[in-house]
């Protein structure tokens, strides 16, 4: 039987180099979502929004110098609320800054509604070999307590299409949803099985701070799975997604061996990746450092930046190797396959505390893969936050 992590894309100690582009406008706005997305009861002017990302790519091509590009991905907020000829020419406006080889994977993300659906041959025609679609439940009842404005009906003629039309397709499902028991989770993982190519993210709900959920489950009108129920759920997941071929490679992110998100990888690699648009984060190699880089959230405002400075940059800082080694650890230990540990050493100096190593491998979160990767182990993931926590100290 062949280990997990020898079965992901190999790590060839070159996590590529990728491209991050924000749509930040939404039909409406989730109940649990605190990503940076925006609803406006206005047409959104796209020629402008073109000419300001186009702007903010040429600042961030001085900062990266000449790259080659291993991913694209348009995300948000609803990037399918884009016209295809937007998309087109921010793919264009990408190849003519950096240098783009043919077939690169190239993600976009969609919501499942009808009349977005029928845009998905446009984006392939301008590029697009990707779909990732946020499906989230298989159920009309969950889908409106999640604010979601499709249903299931939708959702299905939506997947179907992105089968058709895109060479790979993903969407993502939440579990841990309010009074989810393990077997309704079960066969609804084992519907969705059924309908994916070669790539699902399963991620669990959770209620964060600044969003209507928080306030609901502040207020106790809001009951989420507990600790334990959720961790069943979570065994569940991976018993179930693995056993159909789709082990997990990520805490919440799942694949057919060698259809991992190759995007995705190069963030949990720790590599590095223009962020443009409202709200995006970006990581930059000059030399031994690495430029951290974030954008101004608000979309208005992010805009006239951009029109005045050629960026609408809010932070840039110089990471420093401490500080590199901790984003690697955080980053890595969230891939089956761990955290490189010649790479970690580089920019720590030093080998992991071995009293700490001792420790959480007593206890079975960790283990070693050879004497060249670290990661956590099955229970490991459950506490991933402290495992990180406990080795970056």
């Amino acid at each position: 039987m062949h280990d997990a992590a020898s079965l992901i894309s190999p790590d060839t100690g070159d996590p590529g180099f990728g491209i991050y582009v924000h749509w930040p406008f939404c039909a409406a706005k989730c109940p649990y979502c605190d990503f940076n997305s925006h609803v406006r009861h206005q047409p959104i002017d796209q020629a402008r929004f073109i000419a300001a990302f186009l702007a903010e790519m040429a600042t961030m091509r001085r900062l990266s110098g000449p790259k080659t590009v291993t991913s694209i991905f348009l995300g948000g907020g609803t990037p399918s609320l884009m016209e295809p000829a937007t998309v087109a020419a921010v793919l264009d406006g990408i190849a003519r800054h950096w240098h783009v080889p043919e077939r690169i994977e190239i993600t976009m993300e969609a919501n499942p509604s009808s009349v977005e659906a029928e845009r998905f041959r446009g984006y392939r025609a301008a590029g697009v070999n990707r779909l990732s679609l946020g499906v989230q439940a298989l159920n009309d009842t969950d889908l409106r307590l999640l604010g979601r404005l499709h249903n299931v009906e939708q959702a299905m003629k939506a997947i179907g299409l992105a089968r058709e039309i895109f060479p790979r397709m993903s969407f993502d499902l939440i579990y841990a949803r309010p009074k989810q028991s393990v077997e309704a989770w079960e066969q609804e993982l084992k519907q969705a099985i059924s309908y994916a190519v070669d790539h699902l993210s399963l991620y669990q709900l959770t209620i964060e701070e600044g969003t209507p959920f928080y306030a609901l489950h502040k207020a106790g009108k809001l009951i989420v799975p507990d600790g334990d129920q959720s961790a069943l759920l979570y065994e569940a997941t991976q018993e179930i997604a693995g056993g159909a071929g789709m082990p997990a490679y990520e805490v919440s992110n799942h694949a057919v061996p060698g259809a991992e998100s190759r995007h995705n990888l190069t963030y949990w690699r720790y590599g590095d990746y223009a962020g443009i648009g409202p709200g995006a984060h970006g990581r930059l190699t000059t030399g031994r450092d690495k430029l951290a880089t974030a954008t101004e959230r608000h979309p208005e405002t992010w805009l006239s930046a951009v029109e005045r400075d050629g960026h609408g940059m809010v932070e840039q800082e110089m990471l420093g190797y401490d500080e590199q080694a901790d984003e690697l650890l955080l980053m890595g230990l969230r891939l089956r396959e761990g955290v490189d540990l010649a790479r970690w050493q580089q920019f720590s100096g030093r080998d992991p505390d071995p009293d700490r190593e001792a420790f959480l491998m007593q206890h079975g979160f960790i283990e070693r893969i050879g004497n060249s990767r670290l990661r956590c182990t099955p229970a490991g993931m459950l506490i991933l936050d402290s495992v990180v926590a406990d080795l970056a100290r």
